[in-house]
């Protein structure tokens, strides 16, 4: 089995969260599986975690919990009224449907030279 690399995809600056989406390659025999993650960045010192049947939301306070909650249910909606599942789309039509409840692309950062 291999594994496509794990990118931070979209950034989520009001509510201090990162979801990265990631699809794994696998022979033709085996389902593609992709999966959201929320991470949320601020804590009031609760620990959350909602799952869904393609994301898992982890962290944050309780604000910020609900708005990822709410955007991943938002991108499931848009992947229904498209007719399609998180593993069929590619990452440049993710990018559209997250762009579209909310989210900002970050662009990757250079690594410094020393």
């Amino acid at each position: 089995m291999h594994a496509n690399p794990v990118s931070i995809r979209e950034v989520d600056e009001v509510a201090c969260c990162i979801y990265v989406f990631s699809m794994a390659n696998h022979s033709e025999k085996k389902r593609r599986r992709a999966v959201i993650l929320g991470v949320g960045l601020d804590s009031d010192g609760h620990k959350r975690l909602t799952t869904g049947p393609n994301f898992a939301l982890v962290g944050g306070t309780e604000d910020t919990h609900a708005q990822m909650t709410e955007k991943a249910i938002k991108i499931n909606e848009k992947l229904k009224a498209r007719g399609k599942q998180l593993e069929e789309v590619g990452h440049d039509e993710f990018d559209d449907i997250a762009q579209e409840v909310g989210l900002k692309k970050v662009k990757p950062v250079k690594p410094r030279s020393n």
